[in-house]
């Protein structure tokens, strides 16, 4: 019962800990990478799709994302649809390939980000948090049903507090990395 609810435990912090490294990576730096364009939706045949499904994304160089669409009239929509996106890109056409190239960012704009960055990581620690809320609620309930020990619930309750910790530290690593990547010029 107890390594049940540890299990089920570190699952959801794993998945937190996904969610924040997925939502650190929408975070543009002054770098160049591919994932900054997953969230763009392209107007195909009338029907909205991620970019990815009509177009080929690479990296040109550091600062640069090449977009090159399987199908030739798709090339002025691909390059509408990153324009009208909230990233704030400038892409240029060159026959049927698209560069997107990052401009550099303002010092007020890195701070912006920061706070951004800071606020995506407290709502993982929260998320985190909840987590060990329900594992210590089901402790409680399963010791109220006497199918567990009050023994077994405090070291249950402890175990969920270590986790708490190691994920909390772990989210709080992110976070210094992703400052110190976005402050770097």
């Amino acid at each position: 019962m107890i390594a049940e609810i540890k299990k089920t435990t570190e699952h959801k912090m794993q998945k937190s800990l996904e969610t924040l490294k997925h939502d650190l990576a929408k975070v543009r730096t002054g770098r160049a990478h591919t994932g900054l364009l997953d969230h763009i939706q392209v107007d195909y045949y009338g029907s909205p799709v991620p970019i990815t499904q009509v177009a080929n994304i690479t990296l040109l160089d550091a600062r640069t994302i090449g977009v090159q669409p399987w199908e030739k009239n798709m090339v002025a929509k691909v390059e509408k649809a990153i324009r009208d996106g909230d990233l704030g890109l400038n892409p240029a056409t060159q026959g049927d390939v698209i560069r997107v190239p990052m401009p550099m960012l303002t010092e007020e704009r890195r701070r912006d980000l920061t706070k951004v960055v800071r606020h995506e990581s407290e709502d993982a620690r929260i998320a985190v948090r909840n987590v060990r809320r329900d594992a210590i609620a089901h402790l409680k309930d399963a010791l109220k049903k006497h199918e567990i020990s009050e023994d077994d619930e405090r070291r249950g309750q402890d175990d969920a507090q270590k986790l708490t910790d190691r994920y909390v530290a772990e989210v709080d690593r992110m976070l210094a990395e992703k400052e110190k990547e976005l402050m770097a010029v």
